[in-house]
This record gives C-alpha cells, sequence and structure tokens, in this order.
C-alpha cells in the first residue's frame, strides 16, 4: 500500500535528470552496530544496488556516485584495500545485471595510481555497458573536485589554446564529466552539509539535500523523499525570484 502511494505522489513530480550523490556514513553505521568499518562498506554497496533500481523506476537520467576520492588514500591502508576489493566485487557480482537493465557504467577520475588490473577491470565494465541509455552511472573513482579543474586546465595548456579564448565552455569540456550535464539535485546522506571536493566545478547550481540517514540505510524511500524536497526548491541560475501574473 504505502509503495502504491509512493508510485502515485511520483507521477506529479518534476524528476530530476541527474542526481549526484555523496554515499556517507558507512563507518558511523557500521560503529553504531560494534561492526568493523569493512562491514559498513559492504552495506553501502548493498544501498547502491537498491538505490541504482529506484534511479530506474524513477525515471532519473544520470546518477553519478562518490566512490573513492583522491584523499580516501590517506585511509588505514587495511580499508583502502578492503574497498578496491569491494569494487572488484561489485563490477564481478552486479555487471551483469546491470547491463540487463541498460545501465551505462562510466568512470570519471584520474586513472593514475589505480592498480593495472583493476583498471581494465573497469575499463571492461565502461566498454561493455557503452551503448546502454537506460541510465548513465558515472563513478567518481580516485575522483577530486581540484584535480579535475587543474587537469582540464593542463589539457588547455598542452592544447596551446590562446587566453582569450579560454571561456567556461572551454573548461567544462574538458572535465572528467563531459559530456555528463551538470547535476541538478546533490545528496548527501550521514548528515554532513558540504561537498568535500565533489564536482565542485558542476554544482554551481544544483540543489544540495542532506540527511541524517547513514549511506547503507539508504534507500527508495529516501531517495523519494530527496525528490520531493527538490520539487519544494525555486532554481534561479542567479535570478531572481518568478513573480505571479
Amino acid at each position: 500500500m504505502a509503495e502504491q502511494r509512493e508510485q502515485s505522489e511520483l507521477e506529479g513530480l518534476i524528476i530530476p535528470n541527474h542526481v549526484a550523490i555523496i554515499m556517507d556514513g558507512n563507518g558511523r553505521w557500521a560503529k553504531k552496530r560494534g561492526l568493523p568499518r569493512n562491514m559498513g562498506h559492504r552495506a553501502g554497496a548493498e544501498a547502491l544496488k537498491e538505490v541504482l533500481e529506484s534511479c530506474v523506476e524513477f525515471g532519473i537520467k544520470e546518477l553519478t556516485v562518490y566512490a573513492f576520492s583522491t584523499e580516501n588514500w590517506r585511509r588505514p591502508p587495511d580499508e583502502v584495500h578492503h574497498l578496491m576489493l569491494l569494487l572488484d566485487y561489485f563490477i564481478d557480482r552486479e555487471l551483469n545485471r546491470l547491463h540487463k537493465q541498460g545501465v551505462r557504467i562510466r568512470h570519471i577520475g584520474r586513472e593514475e595510481g589505480v592498480d593495472e588490473r583493476r583498471l581494465k577491470k573497469i575499463h571492461e565494465a565502461v566498454e561493455k555497458t557503452c551503448h546502454n541509455h537506460r541510465l548513465v552511472l558515472n563513478v567518481a573513482f580516485n575522483y577530486g573536485g581540484r584535480a579535475e579543474i587543474v587537469d582540464a586546465v593542463r589539457k588547455i595548456v598542452e592544447e596551446g589554446i590562446p587566453v582569450e579564448d579560454i571561456t567556461e565552455e572551454s573548461i567544462s569540456r574538458r572535465l572528467y564529466t563531459y559530456p555528463t550535464p551538470d547535476p541538478d539535485l546533490i545528496i548527501r546522506t550521514g548528515g554532513e552539509f558540504r561537498l568535500s571536493n565533489f564536482l565542485i566545478w558542476q554544482a554551481s547550481y544544483a540543489e544540495i539535500y542532506s540527511t541524517e540517514v547513514f549511506w547503507p540505510n539508504f534507500g527508495r524511500t529516501d531517495l523519494l523523499a530527496a525528490v520531493r524536497v527538490f520539487n519544494e526548491r525555486e532554481r534561479r541560475y542567479g535570478g531572481l525570484h518568478s513573480s505571479p501574473a
């Protein structure tokens, strides 16, 4: 009954085209249950499966998830190792199912520093799903927003583009995310309210939604709540409030 009610409410909502998620709270979720942090990350991978299914159901066209940042390399080696294995596990276990669902996988982030075997696995997932169109899943892995802008500027310099010809579009076209449109809605789980070096160029006009729910507990109902809040916002893109007729 509850799901039928949610489905009927969904029909009257404007669905954001591109949703980005900072999947925070895995460690705190595990600590609250007396479990090692690794178990929190594994539970987070399971939560991603439900959210992906919900995005397909809702008609969201692009989902970007902050899987592993350039700063995450500073975490304890055992935790980093487990996160790498978890990526392998997720690709091995879920790739065929995602492919059948029409999900296209894209990697955004630096390739330098990533193990060659793991990089090959990522490339294979990208190649296998490259013709799918139902949902684009951008996996921000070894990603940092500042590094992304630095790399874009380096490309401009390498290409010898004259200073007077450099525009916002010049930079946007050289970001990892290109040609993905900027996010309409950025969701952060775990109660914090900051971007943490995630999509800092692309987030200029995104609506930001923070929830106290830890990522492993985040599911369909929580995504729907975020979409409802998105519908309550007035996106002005630097302009004024719309005036009544």
